[in-house]
């Protein structure tokens, strides 16, 4: 008997031993700052889903012809992209002759008021027409006369322009770079334009105050 509890008390301090004793781990001593792997923390990476496989290869030309048109679609929509920036103003999209806050100004300038030049160029086919020699003469001397007047009307308007520019770019950019003569001509040539046909489009209703 005895020898029973012996036996049974070295049991029951063996399996005490062995729930309290942690697992072995590896023999060899991690790094300072050691990061452990997916796999031992037991995690696993998602496998990427087959529909993004499928979207992925849809999205991937097939032949030559196919990635001929996919880069003309991507051009078209660019240049639609760049003309719609131009005609708002952007200055990402501008020509070197738009950019800048000076001529954004000259542009508010003209756009701000009617100009005479806007009817230049179809005054000047009444012209040419009137004064064609199947014309009667009345017809003449009356588109000679239109001519005179539209040219007289364009040049004090000019001079007007410019006189406004040159003051409200001196007052507002006096450490300008830009030369005056080269705003002055891009200012009067804005101003022989169809207010609906300027690029960029007027940002300024007619008489505003800029």
């Amino acid at each position: 008997m005895p020898s029973l509890f012996r036996r049974k008390s070295a049991d029951l301090v063996s399996d005490a031993v062995e729930q309290v004793t942690p697992e072995p781990t590896s023999a060899t001593p991690k790094p300072k700052g050691y990061t452990p792997s997916k796999k031992e923390l037991g995690l696993q990476t998602p496998k990427r889903q087959s529909v993004q496989r499928r979207h992925d290869a849809a999205q991937a030309p097939a032949n030559r012809r196919e990635a001929y048109k996919q880069m003309r679609e991507r051009q078209r929509t660019e240049r639609a992209e760049a003309s719609a920036g131009m005609r708002a103003g952007d200055e990402r999209y501008l020509l070197a002759r738009d950019r800048g806050p000076e001529r954004a100004l000259v542009r508010n300038v003209v756009d701000s008021r009617r100009t005479a030049g806007t009817w230049f160029f179809v005054g000047a086919i009444i012209v040419f027409i009137g004064s064609t020699g199947a014309m009667p003469m009345q017809v003449q001397i009356g588109a000679q006369l239109l001519w005179a007047i539209l040219a007289v009307a364009v040049v004090g308007d000019s001079i007007l322009i410019t006189r406004r520019i040159k003051k409200l770019v001196t007052e507002r950019f006096p450490k300008t770079t830009q030369r005056m003569g080269s705003l002055y001509l891009y200012g009067i040539m804005r101003s022989l334009t169809f207010r609906r046909m300027r690029v960029p489009k007027p940002q300024v209703e007619l008489g505003d105050k800029v």
